[in-house]
């Protein structure tokens, strides 16, 4: 079907996977730590913001590695999770989506920080002096406000995890069926005879895909900035 092979759709489900779950696990994360940087003081603050940040600096390899020291089978943490309840990641599609969505995190955690700080801090006053308490006022006022750059942040994690390459491959290898994602598959065909044509092809499905999400984001965004304003 389309001229692909077996491999290459393997490629192209596992990458949908690995970046999708990679997004979803990281959602939460990136929300309560982009609402203590944007909201709470405390000591080492601008250390934490460093350290959360640093995988949007650091060369994607230098990454998987640390990656591999933690949670490889004999890693730091790696080896309790095995020992205790039988969870590895190294050279599993989970340890793809692990370093899909470590790379994209800082992205997704920058676009939901500016987002709460842009936030009008009169909105979550009223509804405290409403009746309103903290937690209530984050799901019902402070969270819908910030939606648009929680699905910014969103999208920009899945687009980077769906092209990343180097920490993904230093960290899980490049197991077809297992481990190899889209830029895995297209770095493999370009290595042997004949595989040009086929790395183009999953070059193309690459950039669709992108394309699809980028303007999704959009469309959604639109709806929800107008559904703002209303409530504004």
């Amino acid at each position: 079907m389309f001229g692909f092979s077996p491999d290459a759709w393997m490629a192209i489900e596992l990458s949908l996977r690995v970046a999708t779950v990679g997004t979803l696990v990281g959602l939460p994360i990136a929300l309560v730590a982009a609402y203590a940087l944007a909201r709470w003081r405390f000591p080492g603050k601008i250390i934490l913001d460093g350290i959360l940040h640093l995988p949007l600096v650091l060369p994607p390899v230098v990454t998987g590695y640390f990656l591999l020291l933690t949670f490889g089978r004999q890693g730091l943490l790696g080896k309790e999770l095995y020992d205790l309840f039988g969870i590895t990641f190294s050279f599993r599609w989970t340890g793809a989506a692990l370093a899909c969505g470590v790379m994209g995190f800082p992205l997704m955690l920058r676009a939901i920080r500016l987002s709460f700080e842009a936030i009008d801090r009169r909105f979550e006053t009223a509804a405290g002096t409403l009746g309103a308490n903290p937690y209530w006022t984050f799901l019902v006022v402070t969270l819908p406000l910030a939606l648009p750059g929680v699905l910014v942040g969103a999208i920009l994690c899945f687009a980077k995890a769906l092209g990343e390459f180097g920490a993904t491959i230093t960290f899980v290898s490049n197991i077809p069926g297992e481990t190899q994602t889209i830029p895995s598959a297209i770095y493999t065909f370009t290595q042997v005879p004949g595989g040009e044509s086929e790395a183009l092809r999953l070059s193309c499905v690459s950039i669709a895909i992108a394309m699809v999400a980028l303007i999704l984001s959009e469309v959604l965004n639109r709806r929800i900035q107008r559904r703002i304003a209303v409530f504004e």
